[in-house]
């Protein structure tokens, strides 16, 4: 099984080069979108990687990845300027997937 990265900046994209994970660069809905069906096009794909800002470019792509229970698995990551999301996102995501509250 591969990973591929969608990114929207080059850094992310030259680190996970280094790392042994191949990837392209998109800009925009209709760029990521068309990255995302061309990485899907592999037949040994098994994690989908996105920065952040790719996937936000593309949200309803993203949630029928995660949705439909099949590979490969979506993991979205942060750019070189850190994560866009709140401190207490893992907390809010576990409390609204399995309806126990973490403190």
């Amino acid at each position: 099984m591969r990973a591929f990265l969608v990114s929207d900046n080059h850094d992310s994209l030259v680190g996970m080069r280094i790392a042994g994970i191949p990837g392209v660069l998109a800009h925009g809905a209709d760029e990521t979108i068309r990255a995302v069906r061309t990485a899907l096009e592999q037949d040994d794909l098994g994690i989908l990687v996105l920065t952040e800002r790719a996937a936000s470019e593309v949200p309803d792509v993203v949630r029928e990845l995660r949705q439909s229970g099949e590979l490969p698995i979506v993991l979205e990551i942060p750019d070189r300027h850190g994560t866009k999301r709140s401190p207490d996102f893992l907390t809010r995501y576990v409390q609204e997937a399995i309806g126990v509250k973490v403190e």
